[in-house]
């Protein structure tokens, strides 16, 4: 970061000569506009379908207008740029909405920054299970507000779905997501029962969790 960047100035272009890279420094506030302006004033001396848009981390955009704001920031960046530009790749911390990354995961190229492991896991559960990695792909991000919202240690999947506010998914199909999840070690079945199964959110693994939703998103994007 440098001074340009930390101040809110007026933009600033640097190039590097021999790497064929120029980068723009603006400042932290500048409206979505002003970025897609300053993608665009490097796209306008470039033949279409050269150079690879990436966003490093839309998670920020969201932090400061809201989700829709973050996936109408992408909407208007495909928009303007996705015949022009050779892929459009976007990052998205873990820290971020799950709601951001499942919203703006199948719009884009590509994910960035997917955890090998959790996409090992994703190709796997793909390949063996097809029926329950549809679910987990279509609901990871109600399951993970499930889990989370849920006051109970050993709750059934019915008990999940309880916690849940207007939710897309039915006890039953979140009760596939979770007993995905397990599969792909986000989370922990609790104890060996011949009734509903229990799941022992003492062991939930958050950051597992986003790691397989990028993956997921990853997936998505690829096909």
């Amino acid at each position: 970061m440098n001074d340009i960047a930390r101040s809110g100035a007026a933009a600033s272009t640097q190039v590097v000569p021999n790497n064929g890279l120029a980068y723009t420094v603006l400042g932290r506030d500048a409206e979505s506009e002003r970025v897609l302006d300053a993608v665009a004033d490097h796209l306008d001396e470039v033949p279409s379908g050269t150079v690879d848009v990436v966003i490093d981390d839309v998670a920020p955009v969201a932090a400061r207008g809201g989700v829709d704001a973050a996936v109408a920031f992408v909407d208007r960046l495909l928009e303007r740029f996705g015949g022009r530009a050779n892929q459009v790749a976007i990052g998205c911390s873990f820290e971020g909405a799950a709601e951001l990354l499942s919203r703006v995961g199948g719009r884009v190229d590509g994910v960035v920054g997917a955890d090998a492991d959790a996409t090992a896991a994703v190709e796997r559960l793909s390949h063996e299970d097809p029926t329950t990695f549809g679910y987990v792909r279509r609901h990871w991000a109600e399951a993970k507000r499930g889990i989370e919202t849920c006051d109970r240690n050993y709750p059934q999947s019915k008990q999940v779905h309880a916690a849940l506010t207007d939710p897309e998914t039915t006890p039953r199909t979140l009760g596939a997501t979770l007993s995905g999840l397990v599969t792909l070690g986000a989370l922990e079945t609790w104890g060996d029962t011949v009734g509903p199964t229990r799941y022992d959110l003492t062991a939930y693994r958050p950051e597992r969790t986003w790691a397989v939703g990028a993956a997921l998103e990853a997936s998505a994007s690829e096909e």
